[in-house]
């Protein structure tokens, strides 16, 4: 490997900012906002919006997604008008 080209890995924790679920993983990203972890050292934090601790897939939870409001609000906007006229 050449040296100087490869991004620098540091110790960083993800937190799941629903769940509350932290992991502390290696990675190249950087954040300013730092956290103390479980081992006593202070390590950068990057908050993440879903993670396997809150994701449905993995939760085995469901959400009910509102389809037939958004089809009764595309055909107020646009009407069938389009779909008679093919």
């Amino acid at each position: 490997m050449r040296p100087g080209i490869h991004p620098v890995s540091r110790p960083v924790i993800f937190r799941d900012r629903m769940s509350g679920f932290a992991m502390l993983t290696r990675s190249t990203l950087d954040s300013q906002r730092t956290v103390e972890w479980e081992d006593g050292k202070t390590y950068p934090v990057v908050d993440v919006e879903i993670s396997s601790a809150s994701h449905p897939f993995y939760t085995g939870t469901s959400r009910v997604v509102d389809t037939a409001g958004r089809v009764e609000r595309f055909e107020r906007r646009y009407g069938r008008k389009a779909a008679a006229g093919r």
